[in-house]
């Protein structure tokens, strides 16, 4: 079995075409890109990474580069099952989430990536296999939009080949929020998956009430009401609001999505695999949802997650993330008949341009 013989790790600031905004975090510029190498004694390689909205990704570098190698050098390159539970230990005192579990997911899509070249086989297949047409949305950073500018993104979106869209709700007056969310309804038309996003703006009263205001116009799933430490606050939007509850992109770990699921607090779970715990969190996390029959979907990173979802048969739909890398991959995400398409290729698939990236370091 090969060994890991190194890890190199290395941090980017990758500018935003446009600055973006939501109801929490404010302006958005730029994303922070944190990137992971695993090499094992037989020359292979495999890649990771993770992310931030633009702050902290140094604290995530460091545990990159100087906590874990230490953790791993030597060991076997494909348990990764026992590479995960060491660092997940090695790191929990003083981590136990946050950057510390961004960092292991780095670490940790970076074995499997390994793992599947090795094999000769994409990921997707190495982790069962379900079905490589994963339906997809596009998912809008989009809140300070107007509604002409809101409706013209969407128009280009679908132009794309998006069959689903999400949009961004948590202005300050609730009625501006209903009155975009109409707005769109209007413009896609009855049926046409429509997500909204909230971002944790609400108290659990406020959130009440825009589920119960969005209602009438058929929304797929409401996401992140509310702060995600408030495990019974979800539930008690999802028993009055009447609309599904999205949530999870918050979330670091199995054992809070269980939490989450065991109290009836989602309707669909969304982990994120660039800070849930890698691939390794991210398909137990979607068995855990498939053993309590709720679909999963998913948060970011969608060049990596489209092979997961691929890999299970409770899937719903990716979504195709705001913070794209299509300008230093080679090979960006393919979109079917409103569906994206898990590669081919062996692991999962993405070749960084990591001559243009260095630019940004």
């Amino acid at each position: 079995m090969p060994h890991i013989a190194n890890i190199e790790s290395a941090l980017y600031r990758i500018p935003l075409p446009v600055t973006l905004s939501d109801s929490t975090h404010g302006d958005m510029s730029a994303f922070e890109l944190v990137t992971c190498r695993v090499r094992d004694t037989e020359g292979a390689e495999g890649v990771g990474y993770t992310y931030t909205v633009g702050r902290n990704g140094g604290a995530v570098a460091d545990i990159l580069k100087r906590e874990i190698p230490p953790l791993v050098d030597g060991r076997e390159a494909d348990d990764t099952e026992a590479l995960w539970h060491h660092v997940w230990w090695g790191l929990h005192y003083g981590g136990r989430g946050g950057p510390a579990v961004l960092a292991l997911s780095a670490l940790d899509i970076a074995l499997w990536d390994l793992k599947a070249r090795r094999a000769k086989l994409p990921l997707y297949r190495l982790l069962g296999g379900f079905d490589a047409h994963v339906p997809c949305y596009a998912g809008g950073i989009d809140l300070d939009l107007s509604v002409e500018a809101l409706l013209k993104q969407t128009d280009g979106n679908l132009a794309k080949g998006f069959r689903a869209i999400k949009m961004k709700v948590g202005r300050p007056d609730l009625k501006s929020d209903v009155a975009r969310v109409a707005a769109m309804r209007n413009h896609l038309g009855d049926g046409f998956p429509l997500m909204a996003d909230a971002n944790m703006k609400w108290t659990v009263e406020e959130a009440i009430r825009g589920a119960r205001a969005f209602a009438p116009y058929d929304l797929t799933w409401l996401e992140e009401p509310i702060i995600p430490d408030d495990v019974a606050g979800h539930a008690r939007i999802m028993q009055a609001g009447g609309v599904p509850i999205a949530a999870g992109e918050n979330l670091r770990s199995l054992w809070e999505f269980k939490n989450y699921i065991a109290s009836g607090a989602v309707s669909y779970p969304e982990p994120d695999v660039t800070n849930c715990g890698g691939v390794s969190a991210f398909m137990k996390i979607a068995r855990l949802a498939e053993a309590f029959n709720l679909p999963v979907t998913s948060h970011g990173a969608h060049d990596i997650t489209v092979h997961l979802l691929a890999a299970c048969p409770n899937r719903s739909y990716l979504e195709a993330h705001g913070f794209g890398l299509d300008t230093y991959i080679e090979h960006p995400l393919v979109l079917e008949d409103g569906k994206a398409l898990a590669p081919d290729r062996p692991g999962h698939g993405i070749s960084f341009d990591w001559t243009g990236l260095a630019k940004l370091a």
